[in-house]
């Protein structure tokens, strides 16, 4: 699909999906609730309000949990949420977006979430997907055809099992650490084919950045725009996500929420921190939710391709950790898949938990560097069915 056809057709398919829509709330008129994040907007999902009584009952739990585990640090700086159903059961927002101009951190400040934005690069992609203008198993050099990996495909970019070497591991030779490294840079030089591959496409499962860096620039390619205005077209503007963005000039890099070390020294920037689609996604735990809940709808998402997304594609070695497309998974004794992403980068720690079963959402987005943030996963269990044994990292 080349991009002077995509406005044209990307109106077109909107229509329809509008009509989809507003067929579907026809059958399914959502009740409406006071701390429905999604309510009259769009992709609005009929869950059933939750009692005052369990709505108190566990924000006590959850405010004795965070602050025993998490609120123990002091300086504790961040963001944390819990809801269910779409309604937020207990949120709290502390410390500073910018110590040194006396900036506090609020509800609507945007954090950089570190590779908890690969959810949002994922959901990014896979809307084009649903649209029909990319594949999953369409070759990445039929999009991009300097990439020179003809076996690699976008599904394999998603769950991180292309093989591609993390670009932050190049020769030391390969990167001038005097200028900033762009998405553009990293195809560059795959395309020259200077870096090999660590294995064999599709042989095997490693966490790498770089599928990431490369998914931002097929979107690109397929959209013809930036992606940043990409991303706000297809997930931040339809689920109202306001204070969401992608950060894509370092030479802002002062007019953002800054991060800052467990000791509260201000985190520096340096040639590492240019790319996005793996890193570089600014949101709120309020916003996060936002697209938590659509991902209920299978209006914004079909359930074919929320199939696809949800499920483990790496069993070469035993055990219950695995990847899907953009989340991170544990399937469990019970037969269920506990979902997650984490996300780390100078300073920023953060955690995005999503209980499908049990339509949960716990999210931490932290600015100043804990170990804490990842203890939201023992919140799981007073949930549902999520014994510390299937939860053993």
């Amino acid at each position: 699909m080349k991009p002077i056809y995509y406005t044209l057709i990307a109106s077109a398919l909107l229509l329809v999906s509008c009509k989809k829509e507003e067929a579907y709330l026809a059958e399914n008129i959502p009740i409406l609730k006071e701390h429905n994040v999604l309510e009259d907007k769009p992709y609005s999902v009929p869950f059933k309000t939750l009692e005052p009584e369990y709505i108190l009952e566990k924000g006590h739990l959850v405010e004795e949990f965070f602050h025993k585990h998490i609120k123990k640090d002091p300086n504790f700086s961040g963001s944390f949420l819990v809801a269910k159903n779409g309604q937020i059961i207990y949120e709290e927002y502390q410390g500073y977006s910018n110590k040194s101009k006396n900036e506090v951190l609020t509800e609507n400040t945007p954090i950089h979430v570190a590779s908890v934005g690969k959810v949002i690069t994922a959901v990014t992609t896979l809307r084009l997907v649903d649209e029909g203008f990319l594949y999953l198993d369409q070759s990445v050099s039929s999009i991009l055809p300097e990439f020179p990996h003809e076996d690699i495909t976008v599904r394999m970019l998603l769950n991180h099992r292309s093989g591609l070497r993390y670009y932050g591991y190049y020769d030391n030779t390969i990167w001038d650490k005097s200028k900033t490294i762009t998405n553009q840079d990293v195809l560059d030089i795959i395309s020259t084919k200077k870096v090999s591959l660590d294995f064999i496409p599709n042989k095997k499962f490693t966490y790498c950045n770089t599928n990431y860096v490369i998914l931002a620039l097929i979107v690109e390619k397929i959209t013809g725009d930036t992606f940043k205005k990409a991303v706000k077209d297809l997930v931040f503007d339809p689920l109202q996500m306001s204070h969401s963005f992608v950060f894509d000039n370092i030479e802002k890099k002062n007019e953002v929420c800054q991060s800052y070390s467990a000791s509260n020294r201000q985190m520096h920037w340096d040639y590492m921190d240019g790319t996005y689609g793996d890193k570089n996604i600014y949101t709120n735990p309020r916003d996060m939710l936002k697209l938590d809940t659509a991902l209920y709808s299978d209006q914004f998402l079909s359930p074919a391709l929320k199939e696809q997304m949800f499920k483990g594609y790496s069993y070469e070695t035993k055990g219950k950790r695995n990847y899907g497309l953009g989340f991170r998974l544990i399937e469990m004794d019970n037969g269920h898949n506990y979902t997650f992403h984490n996300g780390w980068w100078r300073g920023n720690t953060t955690s995005y938990i999503r209980l499908e079963q049990d339509s949960v959402s716990i999210i931490l987005f932290a600015n100043k560097y804990s170990k804490l943030s990842y203890k939201t996963i023992d919140l799981a269990h007073h949930f549902g069915d999520y014994k510390v044994g299937d939860l053993d990292l």
